[in-house]
Formats: C-alpha cells, sequence, structure tokens
C-alpha cells in the first residue's frame, strides 16, 4: 500500500513538471483543507506594539476558502490585507518606486510574509499572470516592495489546474493547493497541497494526530514529528484507496485527451465560440440577451480559462433571476452554477454590489446558496457555464438553443460582425444558415443554434425544436399579467362568485393525489393532506425531482374505516392505520422539511418493503407527529400576529394551494399552440391540472385573476392569501406516467417571467377563529376579495 501512495504522489508531481527533489505532496481532504493547513501551520510573526510582523495579502477576486485564512491571521495578530486585481502593477508603473537603498535593507528583513491568489478565477475564468509568482519574491511588484521581509506565494490552482497545463517547474509557487475532483472527476473528498521544499521549514506542526510523532510522551510537553513533510502533516490514515486511484486517473486522462494543453485548446475554443454568440445575441429590438461579466474578450487561453458568467436579461434590459433560468436549463439536462460561487469579491466587482447592498441583502433574508436572486429589481448573483475536457460542441450547441429557445424574444438576432468571427474560430460552428431580416441584420433561427435539429434526449428534452416565432410575447409585460392571442392585457377580477371544481389532498408527500367531493378541514390543512412522506435511509425526503416513480403510487384515505390504503400497479395494496394509539411502538426521527425540522415517526418494516419493492431503492415511510406543532414560515407570519399560531403538516410552504381552471385552460392553449407541428399528443387541461398538485381549483371566470386576490371565502371559510407559488421542475413530470418533458414550465416562463409563479397559497384564518371546524365541499361558491398582491412573497413550489 505505501508503494502505492508513493508511486501516485510521483505521479502527481510527474503531471506538474517536477520532482520529489522540489516539492512534496500532502494530501488533504480537498483544496480547502490545504488552504487551512497553510493557515494554520504558516510561522506567522505576530504584529508587536514595536515591531511589524507578518502581513497576509489576498486578491479580492478569490475563493471563500482564501479569504476564510484571515480568520486565523486575526487572531495571530497578523493583519490581513485585500488586494484587488488592478492594484498590483510593475514597480515604477502606476505604483512607487522606493528607494533602492532602502529596498536593500528591508530584503534583509527575514521576516515571512504570505500574498495568496488564483491562477485562474472561478467566477469568471480570468487567468493571472504565473509571473507573479517570481516578481513577487523579488519584490518588482506594488504593493508588495513597501512591506519589508521575505514574501511568499499561495497559489490556487484549484480552477486552473482542471482544464490548464501547470508547470511549476517554471513557477514555482511556495504552496499550491489543487482539486482532484476538479481534474478528472474523481475522487471526490480528496485533494492536495504541493509544498516547495526550499518553503517547508515555514511550516511548522503545532496538533500531531496518528501516524504524524516519531516519538512523544502523554504525561510530558515532549513531541517529535517525523521527518518527511507529507507524514508530518497527513494526520490520520489517509484515504489510500482513493489516493491509489489517482494513478489510473491521470493515465486515462492522458489516453482519452493527450494531455493538459490539448484539454486546455479544446475547452477554450468552445467557451471561446460560445462567448461569442452570447456576447451577439440580441432580442428582436436589438437588445442584448445576456450581460457578460468577464475581464477579457476571450482572445487567448492564456488570460482566459473556460468559465462564462452572466445573466440573462429580458427585452427591456432587466435582469431575469439565475433561480429562473437553473430551473429551466434542467429541462435540457444543463448543469449550471448559480449565486456567487463562493467568490463574494469577484461577484461585489462584476455585479456592481456594494458592501452596503451585502449587508442588506442579508437583513432581506439572502444568505449564500439560496434562491433568493433578485432584491429591489437587482441581481444577488449569476449563471456561470464551465466547459471541462469531456464537453464536446454539441454540449455548446444544447446550452444555445436553451437560452435562444427560453428567453430570446423572437425573432432573436446575432450581429454580422461577430458571426464572421465565430465561424472562424472551428471548423464546426454551432451557429449556421443565418438569415437576415428586411433591414438586412442577420436573425437567429432555433435552427441556427441547433445545427438544424434537436440534441435532447428524449427523456429530460422536448422532442423536436421549439419554434421562437411561436411565442408571441409583448414586451411591456409584467408578472400578473395575462397573455391574450399574443398580446398582454391587465385583467381585473369583477368579484362575480366562481365555483370550488375540485378537491385534492396528497395523504402521502409527492405521491398521487386523492381526490374528494367534500372532505373534513384540520387545524394544518386537509385532514391527513402529507402526513406521510417517503425517505431514504439516511432520513432524507424524496420527491419526484429525485424519484419521479412516485406519481405512480396512490394513496387512498378511508375514513370510515380508519386506514389509508396505498395501492400501486403490480403489488398487492398496503393498509396501515389512520389510529395512532399504537405508535409507541414505532420508533421516533427527526426529519427536514423545507429547512423545518419536524418530528416523525417511523410507520414500520412492512411499509419500508413495499415502498423499496415498488420503487427499486431502499426507503422508508414515516408519519409527521400528531402532537407535533410546526409553525407557519416567518415570511408569511409577518404582519399576520394572529396567526403566527397557524401549524403546517408536511408541506414546503403553506396550508393550502389554490389554482385558477381558467389559468390552466389558458396555459394549456399557449402550450398547443408552440406543439401544433409536433406529433406529440396535446396537452390536456386535466393532465395539466394534476401536474400543479393543488387543493383547490376552481372554476375562475379570467385567467390569472388569482393574482390579484388578497382574501378568499369558499363556503363557510375563510382565507388569507399569502403570497403566490413559484415554480419548479416537477411540474414537468407527468403523473400518470412519470415521464419528464419540458412543458409546462418553459411556456410558463416565456409568459409569465419573474419565479415564475402559478397558483396562490392560502391559509385558513377561519379556524384561528373558531373551534368548529367542518368540511369543504365541490360546488362551494368561491368569492375573492381583491387588493394589489404584489407586496406577498413569491416562495418555493408546492408541488410536492
Amino acid at each position: 500500500m505505501m508503494f502505492c501512495i508513493l508511486f501516485s504522489q510521483y505521479r502527481i508531481l510527474q503531471h506538474f513538471n517536477i520532482s520529489p527533489e522540489e516539492y512534496t505532496v500532502i494530501f488533504t481532504s480537498g483544496s480547502t483543507a490545504a488552504f487551512k493547513l497553510v493557515a494554520e501551520s504558516f510561522a506567522w510573526t505576530p504584529t508587536g506594539p514595536e515591531e511589524p510582523g507578518s502581513r497576509f495579502f489576498y486578491l479580492t477576486d478569490s475563493h471563500t476558502s482564501v479569504v476564510g485564512i484571515r480568520g486565523l491571521t486575526t487572531l495571530m495578530k497578523v493583519p490581513a490585507v485585500p488586494i484587488k486585481p488592478h492594484e498590483i502593477c510593475k514597480v515604477g508603473i502606476g505604483g512607487e518606486d522606493g528607494n533602492l537603498t532602502a529596498l536593500e535593507d528591508q530584503i534583509q528583513d527575514k521576516t515571512p510574509h504570505l500574498f495568496c491568489y488564483a491562477a485562474q478565477s472561478n467566477f469568471s475564468g480570468t487567468k493571472y499572470p504565473l509571473l507573479w509568482i517570481e516578481d513577487i519574491r523579488k519584490r518588482k511588484l506594488y504593493p508588495f516592495n513597501k512591506t519589508a521581509g521575505e514574501w511568499f506565494v499561495l497559489l490556487d490552482a484549484a480552477s486552473y489546474a482542471s482544464t490548464s497545463p501547470l508547470n511549476l517547474a517554471l513557477h514555482q509557487a511556495d504552496f499550491i493547493p489543487i482539486s482532484f475532483y476538479k481534474i478528472f472527476g474523481f475522487p471526490t473528498g480528496l485533494g492536495a497541497l504541493l509544498v516547495c521544499n526550499k518553503s517547508a521549514h515555514l511550516l511548522r506542526k503545532v496538533y500531531f494526530g496518528g501516524g504524524t510523532a516519531a516519538a512523544y510522551l502523554a504525561g510530558q510537553d515532549f513531541f517529535i514529528p517525523r521527518q518527511s513533510v507529507a507524514e508530518r502533516f497527513e494526520d490520520g490514515t489517509v484515504s489510500f484507496l482513493d489516493i491509489i486511484a489517482l494513478k489510473h486517473g491521470f493515465d486515462a486522462l492522458e489516453r482519452l485527451t493527450g494531455g493538459m494543453q490539448n484539454i486546455m485548446l479544446h475547452t477554450f475554443g468552445l467557451a471561446q465560440s460560445t462567448y461569442r454568440i452570447l456576447s451577439a445575441l440580441q432580442h428582436s429590438n436589438g437588445s442584448p440577451v445576456v450581460c457578460l461579466y468577464t475581464d477579457t474578450e476571450f482572445d487567448s487561453p492564456d488570460t482566459q480559462g473556460p468559465i462564462i458568467n452572466f445573466n440573462v436579461l429580458d427585452e427591456n434590459g432587466g435582469i431575469i433571476g439565475y433561480s429562473q433560468v437553473d430551473k429551466l436549463a434542467s429541462l435540457y439536462n444543463i448543469h449550471l452554477r448559480t449565486g456567487c460561487f463562493c467568490n463574494t469579491g469577484a461577484c461585489q466587482q462584476h455585479l456592481g454590489i456594494s458592501d452596503e447592498d451585502i449587508k442588506k441583502n442579508l437583513q432581506a433574508g439572502h444568505v449564500c446558496g439560496d434562491n433568493i436572486d433578485l432584491i429591489d429589481g437587482r441581481p444577488t448573483g449569476s449563471v456561470r457555464v464551465s466547459f471541462g475536457y469531456m464537453s464536446t460542441f454539441e454540449d455548446a450547441q444544447t446550452f444555445l438553443k436553451f437560452i435562444v429557445s427560453s428567453f430570446a424574444k423572437s425573432p432573436a438576432r446575432i450581429n454580422r460582425s461577430v458571426v464572421s468571427q465565430v465561424t472562424a474560430v472551428a471548423t464546426e460552428s454551432p451557429v449556421q444558415n443565418v438569415t437576415s431580416d428586411s433591414n438586412g441584420d442577420p436573425l437567429l433561427q432555433q435552427e441556427d443554434v441547433l445545427g438544424g435539429g434537436s440534441v435532447l434526449d428524449n427523456s429530460s428534452g422536448p422532442e423536436k425544436p421549439f419554434n421562437l416565432h411561436q411565442s408571441q410575447v409583448d414586451p411591456e409585460r409584467n408578472n400578473g399579467d395575462v397573455i391574450t392571442d399574443g398580446s398582454l392585457t391587465k385583467q381585473s377580477c369583477t368579484g362575480k362568485a366562481v365555483t370550488l371544481t375540485n378537491i385534492y389532498l396528497y395523504p402521502i408527500k409527492s405521491c398521487t393525489a386523492f381526490e374528494v367531493k367534500q372532505w373534513p378541514v384540520g387545524r394544518q390543512g386537509l385532514l391527513y393532506d402529507r402526513n406521510w412522506m417517503v425517505v431514504n435511509l439516511n432520513g432524507v425526503c424524496l420527491s419526484q425531482k429525485q424519484e419521479p416513480r412516485l406519481c405512480l403510487i396512490c394513496p387512498v384515505i378511508d375514513l370510515e374505516r380508519g386506514i389509508l390504503i396505498i395501492k400501486a400497479e403490480g403489488v398487492d395494496p398496503l393498509t396501515i392505520s389512520l389510529k395512532e394509539e399504537s405508535m409507541e411502538q414505532y420508533q421516533f426521527c427527526q426529519s427536514k422539511v423545507c429547512g423545518d425540522r419536524v418530528k416523525t415517526y417511523d410507520c414500520g418494516k412492512k411499509a419500508a418493503h413495499w415502498l423499496s419493492m415498488v420503487l427499486g431503492r431502499q426507503c422508508q415511510l414515516i408519519r409527521q407527529s400528531s402532537d407535533f406543532n410546526r409553525d407557519l414560515k416567518k415570511k408569511f407570519a409577518k404582519g399576520h400576529g394572529e396567526m403566527q399560531s397557524a401549524s403546517l403538516s408536511l408541506v414546503n410552504e403553506a396550508q393550502y394551494l389554490l389554482i385558477n381552471r381558467a389559468s390552466i385552460q389558458h396555459l394549456c392553449e399557449q402550450i398547443n399552440m408552440s406543439e401544433k407541428a409536433s406529433s406529440t399528443a396535446l396537452m390536456k387541461t386535466e393532465e395539466l391540472i394534476q401536474r400543479f398538485r393543488a387543493n383547490f381549483v376552481t372554476s375562475g371566470t379570467r385567467q390569472y385573476e388569482e393574482d390579484e386576490w388578497t382574501e378568499v371565502t369558499i363556503g363557510s371559510f375563510s382565507f388569507q392569501v399569502m403570497g403566490q407559488c413559484s415554480r419548479c421542475q416537477m411540474i414537468c413530470i407527468d403523473q400518470e406516467t412519470g415521464k419528464r418533458s419540458n412543458e409546462p414550465l418553459h411556456t410558463l416562463s416565456l409568459h409569465r417571467g419573474g419565479k415564475i409563479p402559478f397558483g396562490i397559497y392560502l391559509l385558513n384564518r377561519s379556524l384561528v377563529f373558531s373551534s368548529n371546524p367542518t368540511v369543504l365541499t365541490v360546488g362551494s361558491s368561491v368569492f375573492p376579495r381583491l387588493g394589489n398582491n404584489t407586496e406577498h412573497q413569491t416562495s418555493p413550489g408546492h408541488e410536492e
């Protein structure tokens, strides 16, 4: 085993053109752990009252793992200094020369300082000069020439090394964190720190774990570390099985691609052509379709990596939130990164987000990694596309087709001069057959991007190209407007009573609906609605997003017999008692729903076996405990003090979801208009209703009139409208077959925009003021109260 690990270390050094005499490989759990190791072990000299100590400089365009080092340096009384990229320059060129005599004196000072920067920005793909390494050491760059002492360089190579050759024989940084997952996709949880042997003395061992000690005493402060630098810092048992696999990863990379130089040229070619098309892509009115965030013109792989960062714009120049872009991309089997990518500095620089904006966004509820993409109309993050060695021109075509068909106002245009540039980039260009309008300006058709046909597979995408000219959207549209025959007209409800046409409950979260004609109302919503859910062996909830076959499981509640009957084709039904008297025999557990911790109990081995057999994977059925009270979401409770005591079942957001049949029928027409040339079956209204998984369906008089409702009375019940429901990819699953498509989310996005709203959340106000719940009945009159509903939150989908 030790020989295999040593061989893997040699293979890693060989990949970076260095030898064991020059560098040592320290295995870590990832590149972040490598940064942490340097931060904790570097020979920092604290700043005293009279004597200056070490300094930690870092580029503002850095990953969180770099910026986080300042947390440790602050404790050690070492100042952390952020440096913007444009602030680094040659001494005497935009900076200060300094006195050469004084400079010689400063070099005699041996105080160690550390500068960290990324060889390639993980935000924009900008490649920063590797020549900085030597220039910083020799103090040829401002502002490093102003600080007495010795400078050492921590080079973040995680992004750079994934697609570019890094020759450390030419650019000998002192410490280089790398990620093997980013290089060839395996294994996760394994990285390394490459340490220049000349600088290894700067890493001082403080903590020692198993395997790192040559000798120590348990009762005295006596510890002698191992002599090898790697053995000194690899605490505990290294992931030797993954380490052994590294050789095969490097060998496969070489065999498939011919080396990192080929990978760099291939991925840059994809990024360059895609960038140029995106930069030239225009709506029909000539406005750009995307706003690109870049420091280069993608003219050389020496200065730009295969990363494109952007936000999508509507025809009026407004930002389309990154969460909406991400939802629609999934319909095309495209995986995007969205947000700020753990690089707040670059995000602020390119998006113009101030420090105060960051703090205000936090107060507004936005945190890193969430889906709050717009606050006051301004973006909190962006969209990133990265190309790797396995990416193809077909992938780029799929991505461009997605942008055009989902966001470009038809007929989309591309700049003629850019077309000629793009066609010269590669022999196979994604842009072909460009036609012109009456003014001679190029028009970008769907087939221009696709090269004549869709490249999507049938399992998750459309079976034919989407005709842009069939999508008629007025440039004056906004959320809540109604599309009628291609034009938008603002509709207002007359206040006339409509009817409750359908009542649905979903006893098991994400399984098939159970339709009823009348049903009791409980304190959490419809009685037994989403009281159960299916989880994997780790207790994580399964939804149709991960397991579409859940829609083939049909729960039925028999109130007279007091049982839940669960049916599925090909197996005998499973029966579970609705009573909880015997629940003591089951194991209580903690589960999470939409970020909330809920008290549940396991429904037993029989239910687990039945579900595992139907779904073909190990899973369990759990039920929410009746004595557990799950509070209303704070964003909904705000301003409704009398309803803060309202309770939720295992729903994602609110007690009830209502949709309007008139809106459904209108959306169905829009979908079928776009599918006239298709041989596929047209969408049916009832099928579409099932996909939206509402509790109440009403016979509204006008499409999208529900957007303006603030309160709703159904029979003897009074409901408060808590906001609109933001839709996700789950509505694209056929509830009868479990198959995915790109509808209705694609059409809904074209005509509704924003957070893709459809349907409204309701909270039962009647139960707050009455202790006598009754039943809801199909055919009951529905009376809405009108008002400006824009103040309500648009929240994640209720579909599960």
